[in-house]
C-alpha cells in the first residue's frame, strides 16, 4: 500500500487445527497447502506463539465465532498485541469482562476493536464512540440487525410461506446451518447487547426481553425435526401477513434500546433503560418500512439527534463487506 506509505506483513494465519507463524511474513499465494502441513495445533499454541514473536505494532484478527479464541484477548492486549474481532462473544459476553478488555487496551495503549461485531461494515459502533465521546447521550437505538430475518420476512408471499423463506435463507447462504439459531433471535440480542454497551449503559444479554419468532417446541430435537415441523407455522404467518398488508404495514424483527423518562431505581439491579428484540409491524411512514433484503439498518436518537434521529443503513452481511470492516479497523490501528 505505497500510497498510504504502510506496509503490511501477514506473520501468522491459523485454522481451527493448525496455524503458521513467521516473524519474516507468510506467503500468502499458497498458504492454505502450508498451514495444512503444520502439525495439529491448539489456542493455547498459537497465543504463545504471538506473543513470543514480540513483533512491534502487531494486530491479531480474530474472523471466528469461536469462544476459545475469544478466550487469548486478554494476553493478547497485556502483551501490547491489539485485537481486531469479528467475533462477537468477547464483547457481547458479562459486562465485567468485556469493561476489563476496553481497560487493558487503554492501559497498554493498544486497541480493542470489534466494528463488525454489529452490521457488517457499517459505522455504528464507531458512529456511537465518536457521539459519546464528543459530550453527546444516546437516549434510545432501534435497529434491524439480522440481515437473515429481514431476508425472510421479505420473502413472505402468497407464493412464498414462511417455511420455504426460511429454506431459501439457508439455501441462498444468508442463514446459520442451522436456522434455529437466527430465528432464535440470540444474535440479535447480542448485537443490541454490544451497541448498549458502546452507548455507555451497563447491560448483560439477560436482561434483554426477548419474544420469540417461533414456539420453543422447535428448537428441541433435530434439524430433521425442525424441517419436519416448520411448515406447520406457514398459515399462521400467511394470516398475520395479509392482515398487516390490509393495514399498509410489514413485519420487521426490532431491537430497541431506550432509556426509561424519570428513572428511579427500587433496588441496585434496576435498569435504567427498556432494551427488547421481537417482531414488529411498521407501516409505510416508518424507515424500516422499505428495508430491503439482508439489509440492516439502525436509528439513534440522541440528545443533539433528538428530533431527527441519525439514520445508518446498508448491507449488514456478507463476506465482502466484512472483511472490509475489518480491514478499516486494521488501518485504524496503523493510523491512515
Amino acid at each position: 500500500m505505497d500510497d498510504r506509505r504502510l506496509r503490511l506483513n501477514v506473520v501468522g494465519v491459523a485454522s481451527s487445527k493448525h496455524h503458521i507463524l513467521s516473524r519474516e511474513g507468510i506467503d500468502l499465494e499458497n498458504y492454505r497447502e502450508h498451514l495444512q502441513q503444520q502439525p495439529v495445533s491448539d489456542t493455547a499454541a498459537l497465543r504463545d506463539g504471538v506473543i513470543g514473536m514480540n513483533i512491534f505494532n502487531s494486530v491479531f484478527v480474530d474472523c471466528t465465532a469461536s469462544a476459545e479464541v475469544a478466550s487469548i484477548y486478554e494476553d493478547l492486549l497485556q502483551h501490547n498485541i491489539s485485537v481486531v474481532a469479528a467475533n462477537k462473544i468477547a464483547a457481547s459476553s458479562h459486562y465485567d469482562r468485556y469493561a476489563r478488555l476496553k481497560q487493558i487496551a487503554l492501559k497498554r495503549g493498544v486497541k480493542f476493536l470489534y466494528e463488525t461485531n454489529v452490521a457488517a461494515g457499517l459505522p455504528i459502533i464507531g458512529t456511537i464512540n465518536d457521539l459519546i465521546n464528543s459530550g453527546d447521550h444516546i437516549l434510545k437505538i432501534e435497529a434491524v440487525l439480522s440481515g437473515t430475518l429481514n431476508y425472510i420476512f421479505n420473502e413472505l408471499s402468497p407464493s412464498v410461506p414462511f417455511s420455504m423463506a426460511v429454506r431459501q435463507a439457508k439455501e441462498v447462504g444468508y442463514s446459520e446451518p442451522d436456522p434455529r439459531i437466527d430465528l432464535s433471535g440470540a444474535d440479535v440480542v447480542r448485537k443490541i447487547v454490544i451497541l448498549t454497551r458502546e452507548a455507555g449503559y451497563r447491560l448483560e444479554q439477560e436482561e434483554v426481553k426477548k419474544t420469540p419468532i417461533v414456539p420453543e417446541a422447535l428448537f428441541e430435537g433435530s434439524l430433521e425435526d425442525f424441517w419436519r415441523e416448520l411448515p406447520k407455522l406457514d398459515e399462521e404467518f400467511e394470516k398475520q401477513r395479509q392482515e398487516l398488508a390490509a393495514k399498509g404495514q410489514k413485519l420487521r424483527f426490532v431491537a430497541r434500546m431506550e432509556r426509561t423518562a424519570g428513572f428511579q431505581p427500587m433496588n441496585k439491579n434496576d435498569l435504567p433503560l427498556a432494551v427488547s428484540v421481537g417482531l414488529q409491524a411498521v407501516d409505510s411512514n416508518h424507515p424500516f418500512y422499505n428495508l430491503e433484503g439482508s439489509n440492516n439498518i439502525v436509528t439513534l436518537t440522541t440528545e443533539r439527534y433528538h428530533d431527527y434521529p441519525m439514520l445508518i443503513q446498508g448491507y449488514g452481511a456478507g463476506a465482502s463487506v466484512t472483511a472490509a470492516g475489518v480491514f478499516a479497523n486494521v488501518m485504524s490501528i496503523a493510523n491512515i
